[in-house]
């Protein structure tokens, strides 16, 4: 079996695992449309979240031609230091237990961790056990009902998208990799040396582990959560 037809057999049994969990989840919300009362529509955001986490600075993208589904846009530094977390903001932060010593991962893991506190935002750690238990590691993320699922981690790339369009209520932030084909719900903070999107697709930089520096990877996830927070979402934040 080539690489291909092997990634496509793992993405097609994926897809399946979860098609049958789509509509649970779905039935989860409290409004009809798979949303909370008090919730942007397919969003999870709600409006005092967005009344509340200051404004965009100049820079950070052109308010008069929004981004397309799935563009890149190149925050100038610091165009998003005066957005944070609404009070009460919780989050979920999915990883693969496996990657824990893993040297870009602990960054990420310890950056979250390092932002959290700094922002007095609620997290809870969901992690994937082991290879097989990495789909429903994402359906249990989601099951949380958070505000926003974290993901970090290159083993999450591929079950995060397999799962995360059945689950269009639910905003994810993919922190140092991407989705090669996100959804309006999925949402990337990335630079030059991450990139991951896939098994058996390349990523968009030259990988180099050496670039998960702490300062770093706090630039990305605030500038992505600067994105999400401002319904900029579906697309790939690329920081300096």
């Amino acid at each position: 079996m080539t690489r291909l037809a092997a990634r496509t057999t793992v993405l097609l049994t994926a897809v399946a695992l979860v098609g049958a969990g789509a509509a649970v989840l779905a039935g989860c919300s409290a409004t009809p449309g798979g949303t909370d009362a008090g919730t942007d529509a397919g969003t999870g955001t709600s409006a005092t979240a967005h009344a509340t986490a200051g404004a965009l600075g100049a820079g950070f993208s052109d308010p008069t031609r929004p981004p397309a589904p799935e563009a890149t846009i190149h925050p100038e530094p610091g165009s998003w230091s005066g957005v944070h977390a609404p009070d009460g903001y919780d989050v979920v932060l999915l990883s693969d237990a496996g990657d824990a010593e893993d040297a870009p991962t602990r960054t990420l893991l310890d950056t979250v961790a390092s932002w959290a506190a700094d922002e007095d935002v609620t997290v809870t750690t969901v992690s994937a056990t082991d290879a097989d238990d990495r789909i429903a590691a994402v359906t249990r993320a989601i099951d949380e009902r958070s505000d926003l699922v974290i993901s970090v981690g290159n083993h999450m790339v591929d079950p995060l998208a397999a799962v995360s369009p059945t689950a269009l209520h639910q905003q994810f932030l993919v922190v140092g990799a991407e989705i090669a084909e996100p959804t309006s719900n999925v949402t990337a903070a990335d630079w030059t040396g991450g990139g991951f999107r896939g098994e058996g697709l390349g990523p968009s930089s030259h990988y180099d582990p050496s670039t998960f520096t702490e300062e770093r990877a706090d630039r990305a996830l605030r500038a992505g959560l600067a994105a999400v927070l401002h319904d900029l979402r579906g697309i790939v934040v690329w920081v300096r």
